[in-house]
């Protein structure tokens, strides 16, 4: 049985992070958001490895390699070998990458900012509580 668009609560999902992504798209430029997202995760987790990285970010490690070459090539991140383990580097912000993710997200907490007053301390509680059942069930 075919189910109407107006039941369909993973369309109204979508819509809602689509509008999201073009909103923060215009406001981390000139990065994208998917390196705006490694930024804040390196900001919060120096040295991590880029395999850590990608599963914070949500992406791919193959996604993540594309992204910290990119950044490395802007000279926004630094990798190199871990002490102990060899195989594995370690990636962090240079200076010029802090003044970028800096930049970047006091736009993007401006719009999270936004999105926050829209809701009552209850109601941002709750949301969180109905995302989180929204995932729950998509893994059942």
């Amino acid at each position: 049985m075919k189910l109407p668009a107006d039941q369909r609560l993973g369309l109204d999902l979508k819509r809602a992070e689509q509008e999201l992504m073009a909103v923060k798209h215009e406001a981390v430029k000139p990065l994208t958001v998917p390196q705006y997202a490694a930024l804040y995760a390196l900001s919060e987790n120096p040295g991590v490895s880029a395999a850590a990285l990608a599963r914070e970010c949500l992406v791919t490690p193959q996604a993540m390699t594309v992204v910290l070459k990119n950044l490395q090539e802007r000279g926004l991140v630094e990798r190199t070998p871990h002490p102990w383990h060899r195989g594995v580097l370690e990636t962090r912000l240079t200076p010029a990458g802090r003044r970028a993710f800096a930049r970047a997200d006091a736009k993007a907490a401006t719009i999270e900012r936004r999105v926050a007053a829209a809701f009552s301390a209850k109601e941002r509680d709750q949301l969180r509580e109905l995302l989180a059942r929204f995932t729950e069930a998509l893994q059942e």
